[in-house]
């Protein structure tokens, strides 16, 4: 590894805690640690929302999908920003509304403690296996990198670096430290990626720049006949994108957190629809890189230039292309990416677990002789180890890891909206069958997600939360008509 590589990692891995810390200010209380005082600005939260989206595993596996697929995440993100806005002007009113700072605290005052702690459960079990697979993931090619670039650093080792100096901004600034460090955490990576899409252009030769001009590359979907298996058709993109995104955006306190911490409504829906537009062009600068680096290969497929897997395209190219300075900025990209993300996801696992278990925590606080903020601070540190734990026991499996990821996530997320609508816009719902109809709805979502393989294929991502949300509201209506009949 070059001097300027190290020093570049080095500067951006120490001081982004620092200035984060900085700019976060004194926390005083539980509720600024996890509701950052209710006055951050909208373009802020815009920024943390994509950096929390965008993990390590999308950097390096988009660059991957593009290669051989083109644009279809930007068709995706077409899907995405129509799910935000439905959540923007559907859902965000009911939450504004409501004093909580956990959005599950919207399904305690409707359906009553049991349906909160329920799903907040499954919020805080789901994060932890999918944030254990981009932590576990997210180092891998980190750890490659570092090696090839002379400076070999065990995928354990880094792992434990990265959590640590995570640990120490989170901990002290709470949401506003996470907020302020995601919009630094993204700059630096969305100027890495934009650098190399500059560099790749400039050594491109005519032909080639020709070639990928004629190509069928810019489409934003593909034209398949699996419309329920392949995840990027227009149907599975914008419907089944936009669903997911609802339950994303409008479910998951992993996002909702930032989105309340606003000063307004307004604002706060120009910091979610925002972030479904700049994901969109995060995209599409992630493809470029694929999608030239299909030119430079002359349109060969991956195994014909020596990669085995879609996700070590990008890091061989920042290990075998990239100049000194500009690798390790790529380098200081990646960690950035899992830091922010993880900072994020520890907060609003920290947020879930005193709002929606408030009496039980303070319990405890009182029987540890802990303040209040004191026992925030604790409950962090706790699932940080076990968010280490649960990387550290992840096998890592093929295919590019940000689709399992996504799959994960999504197995949940179906069963969430549908509890959300069935709160917001059915009067007649009842805990006594929404309940058990989202349990019925996890098990049943989880087992099409790893037994059911029509033609050996898994069934599209993009499709599990619209499966979801149908699964959730038939069983509910259901078990309401059986219920009615024994009346």
């Amino acid at each position: 590894m070059s001097t300027p590589d190290l020093l570049i990692i080095c500067i951006c891995c120490l001081a982004l805690p620092c200035v984060a810390s900085a700019l976060s200010g004194r926390q005083d209380s539980v509720s600024t640690y996890v509701g950052g005082r209710h006055d951050l600005p909208w373009w802020g939260i815009c920024l943390s929302l994509v950096a929390t989206e965008t993990s390590t595993l999308t950097i390096i596996s988009i660059p991957g999908i593009a290669y051989g697929s083109g644009m279809v995440f930007v068709g995706l993100a077409v899907g995405y920003v129509i799910g935000r806005m439905l959540v923007a002007w559907l859902f965000l009113p009911r939450y504004f509304s409501g004093q909580g700072g956990s959005v599950y605290q919207y399904l305690g005052r409707r359906f009553g403690r049991a349906m909160e702690r329920t799903v907040s459960t499954t919020f805080l079990l789901t994060r932890v296996l999918a944030e254990g697979i981009r932590l576990f993931a997210g180092m891998l090619p980190v750890a490659a990198i570092l090696a090839a670039l002379n400076f070999p650093l065990p995928q354990w080792a880094a792992m434990l670096v990265v959590v640590g100096l995570t640990l120490l901004y989170t901990m002290y600034g709470g949401l506003r430290a996470v907020v302020w460090s995601d919009a630094m955490q993204l700059a630096i990576y969305v100027t890495g990626t934009a650098a190399c899409v500059a560099l790749l252009f400039h050594h491109a030769t005519a032909m080639q720049i020709h070639m990928l001009r004629h190509s069928n590359r810019f489409h934003l979907f593909h034209k398949s006949t699996l419309y329920f298996l392949d995840p990027y058709t227009p149907c599975a993109a914008m419907i089944g994108g936009a669903i997911m995104s609802m339950a994303s955006h409008g479910t998951d306190q992993l996002m909702v957190q930032r989105v309340l911490a606003a000063r307004t409504l307004r604002d706060a829906r120009a910091a979610l629809v925002g972030s479904g537009v700049l994901v969109g062009c995060l995209f599409a600068m992630l493809s470029l890189v694929g999608m030239l680096l299909w030119a430079r290969n002359d349109g060969r497929p991956l195994a014909a230039i020596g990669v085995q897997a879609s996700d070590a395209l990008f890091p061989g190219f920042i290990v075998h292309d990239l100049p000194p300075g500009l690798a390790g900025l790529l380098v200081a990209g990646l960690l950035s990416a899992t830091m922010g993300s993880l900072s994020a996801t520890l907060n609003a696992m920290t947020s879930a677990t005193l709002l929606d278990f408030a009496t039980p925590c303070g319990a405890m606080a009182r029987r540890a002789g802990l303040s209040s903020l004191a026992f925030a601070r604790l409950v962090t540190v706790l699932w940080a180890i076990v968010l280490v734990l649960a990387a550290l026991g992840f096998a890592h499996g093929r295919g590019p890891a940000v689709i399992f990821g996504l799959s994960v996530a999504s197995c949940s997320y179906g069963a969430m909206l549908g509890a959300f609508v069935l709160a917001m816009f059915s009067r007649r719902a009842r805990m006594r069958e929404v309940l058990p109809a989202f349990l019925a709805t996890l098990v049943m979502v989880c087992g099409i997600m790893v037994f059911w393989r029509p033609d050996g294929h898994m069934v599209a991502f993009a499709w599990l939360v619209p499966l979801g949300v149908i699964l959730m509201s038939t069983c509910s209506l259901t078990l309401r008509t059986v219920l009615k009949k024994r009346e």
